[in-house]
C-alpha cells in the first residue's frame, strides 16, 4: 500500500512511520510546516516531502492513476486539525487513519459520515488500548460476568512542562481541553468495556487538573486526569518516573504498564486487514470529552 503522513514532525508520527515500514508498505508523501523531520531517514528516507500544504496536495493528486496513487493518509496534527485532514484523504481518494481524539466535536462524526458516503472512502482511528493484551483480557472477562454495578477508579498522570500551556495543547480550542487531549483514548476503553455514557459530571477543572465522575451501563467511575508532577505517588518519585496510571476495579489494581510498544502495529494491521475502527466506534468517547468540555 503507498502512504502519505500530515503532520510528520510531531510527537506521535514516528510510530506511524515504524508502522508503516515494518508492515512492508511506502511512505510516499509528507508533510510538516516544521522541517525537524530528521527522524524520517530511518525509515523513508526518499519519501517525497513538504512543508507547503499547497505544494503537497498537488504532488498527491499528481500520483493518481499511477503506480504511487495515495492509498491511505495518516493524520499526525494538532486536534483541531482532524476533521480537514481527513476530509482532504478522502476527496482525493484515499482511506483516512486518524490519532485520538478523531474530532473534537460528534457533529464532526456526523459530517464525516456524509463524506464517506460521498467518496466511497473509510475513516480508521486510532483506538490502540483495545488492541493491548491486558485490556481484551480484561473485556473478556468484564464480557463473562454480565455485571453491571463495577466500580472503578481511574488516575492518570503525565507530567508536562510549562510548554504545555503555551503550545496547541493549552488552548481548549484547539486541543480541546485536558480531558480531550489525554484523557479520551482512556474513556474510549473504558466505554468499549462498560458500556455506553449515561451520565457525566465534573468535580474540579483546571488548566492542569480535572475530575469527575461517569456513569456507564455497567459501571461507575470515578476519573482525575492531571499534567502537574506535583500529583505523583512518592513511589514513582523515588523510581523516576513521570508518568502515572492506576485503574482499579472493584478495589482490585488493574495492571497495563507494559505492552504499549507495539500498539500503533497491530492498529495498522487491523485497519489493512479490514478490521479497524471507524467512526461509530469513536462516538462514545467523545460525548464524553465534549460533555466534559461544556460543564
Amino acid at each position: 500500500m503507498n502512504f502519505a503522513i500530515i503532520g510528520v514532525g510531531g510527537y506521535i508520527a514516528p510510530r506511524h512511520l515504524e508502522a508503516i515500514k515494518d508492515l512492508g508498505h511506502n511512505l510516499v508523501a509528507a508533510y510538516d510546516h516544521n522541517d525537524s523531520v530528521g527522524i524520517m531517514d530511518r525509515y523513508f528516507p526518499d519519501c517525497q516531502f513538504f512543508t507547503d500544504f499547497e505544494r503537497f496536495e498537488s504532488y498527491v493528486d499528481s500520483l493518481k492513476g499511477s503506480n504511487q496513487q495515495i492509498d491511505y493518509v495518516s493524520i499526525c496534527t494538532p486536534n483541531y486539525m482532524h476533521a480537514s485532514h481527513i476530509k482532504f484523504a478522502l476527496s482525493h481518494g484515499a482511506h483516512a487513519i486518524c490519532e485520538k481524539p478523531l474530532v473534537l466535536h460528534t457533529k464532526d462524526i456526523d459530517d464525516l459520515l456524509n463524506y464517506e458516503k460521498k467518496y466511497d472512502r473509510k475513516v480508521y482511528t486510532v483506538l490502540q488500548l483495545r488492541v493491548h493484551d491486558a485490556i481484551l483480557a480484561l473485556k473478556k472477562k468484564i464480557d463473562s460476568e454480565k455485571k453491571g454495578n463495577h466500580k472503578v477508579d481511574l488516575v492518570y498522570i503525565t507530567s508536562r512542562g510549562q510548554w504545555y500551556h503555551e503550545s496547541w495543547k493549552g488552548d481548549v480550542k484547539k486541543s480541546g481541553g485536558l480531558s480531550t487531549n489525554i484523557g479520551v483514548h482512556f474513556f474510549d476503553m473504558l466505554t468499549w468495556i462498560f458500556g455506553n455514557p449515561k451520565e457525566v459530571k465534573i468535580n474540579k477543572k483546571s488548566s492542569s487538573f480535572e475530575s469527575g465522575e461517569l456513569v456507564l451501563e455497567k459501571a461507575h467511575i470515578n476519573w482525575s486526569l492531571t499534567i502537574d508532577r506535583s500529583h505523583l505517588p512518592p513511589e514513582a518519585v523515588k523510581s523516576g518516573k513521570t508518568t502515572f496510571r492506576s485503574i482499579k476495579i472493584d478495589g482490585e489494581e488493574f495492571e497495563f504498564s507494559e505492552g504499549f510498544t507495539e500498539l500503533h502495529k497491530r492498529v495498522y494491521t487491523d485497519v489493512l486487514g479490514g478490521k479497524g475502527y471507524g467512526l461509530s466506534a469513536a462516538r462514545a468517547a467523545i460525548e464524553i470529552v465534549e460533555m466534559i468540555r461544556e460543564q
